[in-house]
């Protein structure tokens, strides 16, 4: 704003400066430099006060953009069967955990399909997800795995009890396309029945 105006100030000097005609004659100036100088200064102040305008505009249109479009809202929980009881596993390779009867998807970031849950806001979530065991078979290894890196587990292993349960949670910063999901180790085993025992839960703490 200030090089305009010292632009403006010095062009109305050069037009100020007295000229001549093709004899050497001097002629009268157009223009009065201390007039021209007061409409200079006048002039930087309605800069200064449209950029203060322009200012307020673009906060006002932030604040009605998070009004109009609000907070973004993403949770889930699922539990593994639908129905029936019976064991998952073992596998010969591990494997992400389907859970199958959503309970809640706001945000629809959690493939029931896959068992997986792709994050579409960036920011910082909670995960939560619970084991049950019946150890008369292999032992049971489950781990929370954010795209390939193992983040945290449980794990049982047989004894004189035969049901067993555990659950861990962490929360973690997720980027947009992030994976996180519940893996089954290799030859390992969940059960569940009626009662679901094995559920996956997430949300959104706030975005980043």
């Amino acid at each position: 704003m200030k090089t305009i105006a010292l632009l403006v100030l010095a062009c109305s000097c050069y037009l100020c400066e007295p000229q001549t005609n093709g004899n050497g004659d001097q002629l009268t100036g157009n223009c009065d430099l201390f007039s021209l100088s007061f409409k200079v200064t006048n002039m930087a102040e309605k800069i200064a006060l449209l950029e203060a305008k322009l200012q307020n505009t673009e906060k006002e249109i932030k604040e009605l953009r998070s009004l109009t479009t609000g907070t973004p809202r993403v949770a889930f929980s699922a539990t593994l069967k639908e129905s029936g009881s019976g064991d998952t596993g073992p596998f010969t390779a591990a494997v992400p955990l389907q859970y199958k009867k959503v309970y809640s998807n706001t945000g629809s970031c959690y493939n029931p399909s896959t068992g997986i849950f792709t994050a579409q806001v960036k920011g910082m979530y909670y995960f939560r997800f619970s084991m049950f065991t019946n150890l008369s078979k292999p032992n049971s290894v489950v781990s929370l795995k954010k795209n390939d890196e193992r983040l945290t587990s449980v794990w049982d292993t047989s004894s004189s009890d035969i049901n067993d349960m555990g659950s861990n949670a962490v929360v973690i910063a997720l980027e947009v396309g992030d994976s996180v999901y519940v893996e089954l180790m290799a030859n390992r085993i969940v059960y569940d029945d009626s009662m679901h025992y094995n559920t996956f839960s997430g949300f959104l703490l706030f975005t980043m």
